[in-house]
């Protein structure tokens, strides 16, 4: 792989180890700066590489904490994450975070081309310009997601399902191996749920892992490898000890 001289971490990119996990803590407890009291506590998981895997609560149990420590932006209190291995610092070019939508300003004057061409950044660093195979990567990745014709499109005149698809196509812009996903289905329509299946089961085909947070129970069965509970920034066993009760969609919420 074609590594930056310049990296936005200050580390040499390392490359996956043979046979490591896609995702594995241990004790693991982090905290928001200038906050007293810990966001996640004590989780300890392990990710099998090639698995999808739910991650499962309530708003406030810790999910998107989880996913961001992971992801390499909130550092541990204690404890320890292994991605692939390595370290977050020495292989986030192999990890791809979709945040929650409403993370990001869409009134910001970008198209949606550009704004899917930013998951390539991390194999550029700091003084390396986009390369033809690099706006490859982000055409292939909008036709994939159905968003081709809307690439010249303000990112602001796009709709919720629009605005989410536009973020999975950025993620899998970064061709990454470890894809952190943050709630991609709250509040999207039916025919984004049904394109988000059809990628995940893709990315899980081609050997990809993915961690996925959700509150929503209804296809846990037939969509996951496995689910992963949080209550309270602790993992518990089951959903009755998350407080969270199966979500009734219309129609098949996806399949895959």
């Amino acid at each position: 792989m074609d590594h930056p001289r310049l990296p936005y971490c200050g580390r040499r990119h390392r490359e996956a180890r043979p046979g490591a996990a896609a995702v594995s803590t241990r004790g693991l407890a982090v905290a928001y700066p200038s906050v007293d009291t810990l966001a996640i506590d004590d989780i300890s998981i392990e990710i099998s590489a090639g698995a999808r895997v739910a991650l499962v609560g309530p708003n406030g149990s810790g999910k998107s904490t989880l996913l961001k420590a992971i992801a390499g932006l909130l550092e541990p209190m204690r404890g320890t994450i292994s991605v692939l291995g390595r370290s977050s610092a020495d292989c986030h070019h192999l990890i791809a975070y979709l945040p929650q939508r409403g993370e990001l300003d869409w009134r910001f004057p970008m198209t949606v081309r550009r704004l899917v061409l930013t998951g390539r950044y991390v194999h550029l660093g700091w003084l390396r310009r986009a390369r033809r195979q690099d706006w490859a990567a982000v055409d292939a990745a909008l036709e994939r997601l159905g968003m081709a014709d809307l690439a010249g499109r303000q990112i602001g005149q796009l709709s919720g399902g629009q605005q989410q698809r536009t973020l999975l196509a950025r993620a899998l812009a970064q061709q990454a191996d470890v894809y952190l996903l943050d709630e991609p289905l709250t509040a999207v329509d039916q025919h984004t749920r049904q394109v988000m299946a059809e990628v995940l089961r893709d990315l899980q085909a081609s050997g990809r892992s993915v961690l996925l947070a959700t509150h929503e129970l209804g296809w846990l069965d037939a969509r996951f490898d496995a689910a992963v509970y949080l209550a309270e920034g602790r993992v518990v066993e089951s959903p009755a000890a998350a407080s969270i009760t199966p979500v009734q969609v219309s129609g098949p919420p996806w399949t895959g």
